[in-house]
């Protein structure tokens, strides 16, 4: 069109120094990857040579060179100032007539082009003259619902001003670059009414662990900055990138947000349209943003761009809540984690209990400690000494410098992909955001402690509380001829301990998911009307405002959990124990004690193979099934093999095998294999005959103690009686690893002892186990016991 304006469908990633990286993505998305129906906003950029010429016109590089050579570089005491300065004398300047003529031009073109063109965005792009590469992300400002091309025009030389905000200044003298070599392109692009719907940011990598399999998406009511600035409690999706590729069901996991707040248009004002937050109605606060289907389209958009452009994305989407079409509206490189060596980690444990003050989103796995200093903005950044945490509401771009200097960061509000997590994964440092209370609830000045190392939730605790750090190196470790597995409770940690060299989780407590995430009873669901406890009725409804189904409540948060760590380890095996809690655990879930009986010894009552035929629980037993039937039917997680705990008699495990292919589980089609825990001495003696019956055995060392000895674990008066190397129980293992081995069947070992004791973990290669499961922390150390075993 001229020198001055570039349409984005004439750019592509070669565009890069005249429009910078943004306004060249948009480019290269909209010509390769539009025609396959991934939709675009359409727009236009201005080049640098038309900043060039603005600075020119109005004799600004001579005043800014001037403005910043004055600039304090050590103590950046003048930063304030010399920022002020910079943008006032940018927006003195006026545009050269033919370039203001070229931009309105372009901006009448897109409304011939767009029907009903109400308002649109216009979105800085910086680039460097010397490097094209360079990333500015979040350095700098953008305008959106601009309505018409007087305002556009305005909106461009703000986008130019930008250039000299505090954040953008201090960036470049940080990585050293020439202040007078960097241009800036204004992207105006039509505007989504997300407004009127959702929108929110996607990654193509897993942004906490480094997961290249699963594609998550977030987001809110309204526009997406709430999302981008961490201001609300945002939705999530997960999606498994190969069942999405056979266009089998892929979301693997779904989490509500309370979405408080709702963004929306103001009144526009000249060069910027305004935003206003509202609060978000309460029948939209417990409804999911979108729809599995928008979900599947968002993330088969997402998959394509990653293939298009051959590594992990960052994106941003949006929805037009006129047209209700759904909107790529950013993609970048995301850069954390994409390429990091995963054989090297360091484990962190606390080695001591202490008062919880808060607690919030985990981002990062480390554990560290710190004075408090509680922020309100980045202007207060002298309280902050280096070292110290950093309490505060929220954060945006101007923090970035004052977060540097942060042994941790903790915020009310925020999210996984807020600015200060982004920030926090960046710098690899510890952060909690989210909290909700923390400016609160801490004290500024207080001592404390914050740990990401306890899964998802990352906790903030009064003190200096200790912790031991281990560097692991996996590499420096060999396979050894034994099955090494993991023991899983928590589906947000697999992801994570996914890159870990087992071969597969031997051990799936699904117990964990009930308690944490279902929270609810089964039959309690069930019988929901007839509930007599109005507490907990109205403890289910909020729970379950979601699912209007309140069965398939528990069904589908049971399938993705089970789902989450199927997909971490795909296609390893993953073995998952069928609900294993005792009567008084299951009568502590919301609605329970209608439900279950009083028993004098839990421990050895209405638990396991037992409950499951039972009438008295027969139906909730039914509801597990559901979950699992969808996990390995529906997602196509045909590595997930099915354990049955606690099963005292052969007819037993037969009425069970049964019942579970009556609820369309049935044993050996679509690969389905049904494993026993052998943990009680009836499973030794007749390991032959459970044998006929079950496809594997895994040896529950615990249990199996406990019963061999006739003794409590749980007591503290006869604790000491209890060693899984006593002779006893090292022979009933033999017995049962000879008898599995005879009948030609798998038989592994879950444990703490393997790791604890070198001789326990030689006793077991010696005898010929096939595999040992290990709690994530034991790994390394239980791979070490077992090679030294298998050498000697």
């Amino acid at each position: 069109m001229s020198t001055y304006i570039r349409f984005f469908e004439d750019l592509n990633n070669t565009d890069v120094a005249e429009v910078g990286g943004k306004n060249a993505s948009l480019g290269e998305m909209i010509s390769q990857l539009g025609p396959n129906g991934i939709h675009i906003p359409a727009g236009f950029a201005t080049t640098a040579q038309a900043y060039w010429e603005f600075l020119e016109h109005n004799g600004l590089k001579e005043e800014l060179t001037t403005l910043l050579e004055e600039l304090d570089r050590q103590k950046f005491s003048n930063l304030s100032e010399t920022g002020k300065k910079a943008r006032q004398a940018v927006m003195r300047g006026a545009f050269p007539e033919e370039v203001a003529a070229a931009i309105k031009e372009a901006y009448h073109q897109l409304e011939e082009k767009e029907e009903a063109l109400s308002s649109v965005a216009v979105r800085s792009s910086a680039t460097a003259e010397d490097l094209p590469e360079a990333s500015f992300a979040g350095q700098h400002d953008s305008f959106l619902n601009v309505q018409g091309a007087e305002d556009a025009v305005e909106a461009c030389k703000k986008c130019y001003a930008s250039l000299f905000t505090d954040r953008a200044i201090r960036y470049r003298e940080h990585n050293g670059f020439d202040h007078m070599k960097v241009a800036l392109s204004a992207g105006v692009q039509k505007m989504v009414r997300s407004d009127k719907a959702s929108a929110g940011v996607g990654f193509t990598i897993l942004p906490d662990s480094g997961y290249e399999q699963v594609i998550f998406l977030t987001g809110t009511w309204g526009l997406g900055e709430n999302v981008v600035q961490g201001a609300v409690n945002a939705d999530e999706f997960y999606v498994f990138k190969p069942s999405l590729k056979k266009g089998i069901r892929s979301i693997i996991s779904k989490k509500i947000g309370s979405k408080e707040q709702t963004m929306v248009y103001g009144e526009a004002k000249k060069g910027e349209g305004t935003t206003v937050n509202k609060d978000t109605p309460k029948n939209k606060q417990h409804r999911f943003i979108l729809t599995d289907e928008e979900v599947t389209t968002l993330a088969t958009w997402a998959l394509e761009i990653e293939e298009h452009y051959g590594r992990a994305m960052d994106i941003e989407w949006a929805k037009d809540g006129e047209s209700g079409e759904l909107y790529i509206v950013q993609a970048r490189p995301e850069t954390v984690h994409s390429g990091k060596d995963k054989s090297k980690l360091k484990e962190y444990r606390l080695k001591e209990g202490g008062t919880v003050v808060t607690t919030g989103n985990a981002i990062g796995e480390k554990v560290t400690k710190g004075i408090a200093r509680i922020l309100s903005s980045p202007d207060e950044a002298d309280k902050l000494q280096e070292g110290d945490v950093l309490v505060t509401g929220i954060t945006n771009p101007d923090w970035d410098t004052v977060m540097k200097k942060a042994s941790a960061i903790v915020t009310d509000s925020g999210g996984r992909t807020s600015h200060a997590a982004i920030v926090a994964r960046e710098l690899g440092a510890v952060a909690v955001v989210g909290t909700e209370d923390a400016t609160q609830t801490i004290k500024d000045g207080q001592q404390i402690t914050v740990s990401c190392a306890e899964g998802h939730t990352g906790k903030v605790y009064e003190g200096f509380l200790k912790w031991e750090e281990e560097d692991i190196n996996f590499e420096q470790l060999r396979k050894p001829e034994t099955e090494v597995m993991l023991i899983m409770a928590d589906p947000d940690m697999a992801f994570f301990y996914s890159s870990y060299p087992v071969a597969g989780v031997g051990l799936m407590r699904i117990e964990f998911v009930i308690n944490n995430t279902v929270k609810i009873h089964p039959l309690a669901l069930l019988h929901f009307e007839e509930l007599k406890d109005k507490k907990a009725k109205k403890w289910i409804e909020e729970l379950t405002a979601p699912y209007p189904d309140k069965r398939l409540y528990f069904i589908e948060k049971l399938a993705e959990g089970v789902a989450s760590i199927a997909a971490a380890f795909y296609p390893r095996q993953v073995i998952v124990r069928m609900s294993d809690f005792k009567s008084n655990e299951y009568a502590d879930l919301i609605g329970g004690r209608e439900f279950e009986p009083e028993e004098e010894n839990p421990m050895l009552g209405f638990r396991g193979a037992s409950r499951y035929y039972s009438e008295a629980y027969r139906d909730g037993f039914q509801m597990e099934c559901e979950a699992m039937k969808i996990v390995r039917n529906e997602m196509g997680f045909t590595n997930v093999k099915l354990m049955v705990p606690f099963c005292r008699t052969v007819e037993e495990g037969k009425k069970v095998v049964n019942l579970m292919g009556d609820f369309g589980l049935k044993q050996g089609w679509n690969e389905l294999e049904i494993y026993m825990m052998c943990e009680i001495p009836s499973n030794v003696i007749l390991a032959e005959e459970f044998a006929e019956v079950f496809d594997g055995f895994s040896i529950g060392s615990n249990d199996l103690t406990q019963l061999t000895l006739g003794l409590d674990r749980d007591s503290a008066l006869v604790s000491d009686l209890f060693d899984e190397l006593n002779p006893a129980i090292k022979q009933m293992i033999s017995m049962a690893i000879e008898r599995a081995k005879k009948k030609g069947i798998k038989i592994g070992l879950c444990g703490q002892a393997p790791s604890d004791f070198p001789e326990f973990a030689r006793f077991l290669v010696e005898q010929g186990i096939t595999s040992i499961s290990f709690n994530p922390d034991a790994v390394a150390r239980g791979i070490k016991n077992i090679l030294e075993a298998e050498d000697k």
